[in-house]
């Protein structure tokens, strides 16, 4: 291995490293309402959305705006993430693209709440940092806390607006279009093509 092949494997290793902490600080400026922190790591380009097309912000001053008028309607946040896969662009190095599931305990409109989350990301590098560049959330269930037991496998697990609407998720279960996933296969085995 040469020195150019070297330097692009460290690159990855601190790339991936890099943007496997984005989601945890996306969580902690999140659950303390840090406006800068959102500001932070997001681009100036960037976008946020949900599949349901509740949240649709264009712009980094954008999203911080709809995440401001969000906070209105809720107390206490805890956001937390679980597994989280990084891929990528073999044609750009600074671009990747990410996948990673999370819960939430919160209280909305005085309301205590869980929820189950998933996030669908693209990563974009400006002068050596990493950002999002695009960010779609897509909810299995978002919860009364009282009607956890009850609404978990209800299709219409999604109670965040005071109605019963669909799950996003599972795809399997509500006929989706699965088909993003495999953008994460076949997982790269170390010393193969990063």
């Amino acid at each position: 291995m040469n020195a150019v092949e070297i330097a692009a494997r460290l690159d990855r290793i601190e790339s991936r490293s890099a943007i496997q902490e984005l989601p945890i600080v996306y969580c902690l400026v999140m659950d303390e309402r840090n406006l800068d922190g959102i500001r932070a790591i997001f681009s100036e380009t960037a976008t946020m959305r949900s599949i349901d097309g509740v949240f649709t912000a264009e712009g980094r001053e954008e999203i911080v705006e709809t995440f401001q008028r969000r906070f209105d309607s809720l107390g206490p946040t805890h956001h937390f993430t679980h597994g989280h896969i990084v891929r990528f662009d073999d044609r750009d190095p600074d671009l990747a693209y990410g996948s990673l599931g999370g819960h939430a305990e919160l209280v909305r409109n005085s309301v205590p709440m869980v929820a189950a989350l998933r996030y669908r990301d693209i990563y974009r590098r400006y002068d050596g940092i990493w950002q999002f560049e695009d960010r779609l959330m897509s909810y299995m269930y978002y919860l009364p806390v009282g009607e956890y037991e009850a609404g978990l496998g209800d299709s219409k697990s999604m109670r965040a607006y005071g109605d019963h609407r669909s799950a996003d998720w599972p795809d399997a279960l509500h006929d989706g279009d699965g088909s993003w996933l495999a953008r994460y296969f076949p997982i790269p085995t170390p010393g193969g093509t990063p």
